[in-house]
């Protein structure tokens, strides 16, 4: 069974994990503490964000698409709204492999808790958000 998928509601969940990540990590949310903490220095060299970001925004993609394709399959087993079924499934699959890769990695790597944290909140909120499109755009669609 290869799942619906609605490309619109995918694109869109994509773009929305940009605007999720500027908003967070800008200096006035969470950016100067993040920075802080993770040792990131901004060269200040505009370019040098390029890279990052298409890097961010195909794994945001791939992250949308098997969220999309997921909700579809779960939302097929056990009926109901896809809306629930597309915010159920984006938090199961964050606890079971963001969080929980966040959580081992940063450990390992002696990173402060309070980046993990808030890490893997910010993974929260940003597969939350995609569920809402996703669940809201439904399963029809190009």
């Amino acid at each position: 069974m290869i799942p619906e998928i609605n490309v619109w509601a995918v694109l869109i969940a994509t773009l929305s994990t940009m605007v999720v990540g500027s908003i967070w990590y800008t200096p006035k949310v969470f950016g100067n503490y993040w920075m802080r903490v993770a040792k990131v220095r901004p060269s200040g060299d505009p370019k040098d964000a390029i890279k990052p970001i298409l890097i961010t925004l195909v794994v945001s993609y791939i992250s949308a698409w098997i969220l999309a394709g997921t909700a579809t399959i779960v939302q097929n087993f056990y009926g109901g709204s896809f809306l629930v079924s597309s915010l159920i499934t984006a938090m199961v699959l964050w606890a079971g492999f963001t969080a929980s890769r966040f959580i081992t990695h940063d450990a390992f790597e002696g990173r402060p808790i309070g980046l993990t944290v808030l890490n893997c909140v910010h993974e929260l909120v940003t597969f939350v958000i995609m569920a809402l499109i996703i669940g809201l755009f439904g399963i029809s669609g190009v």
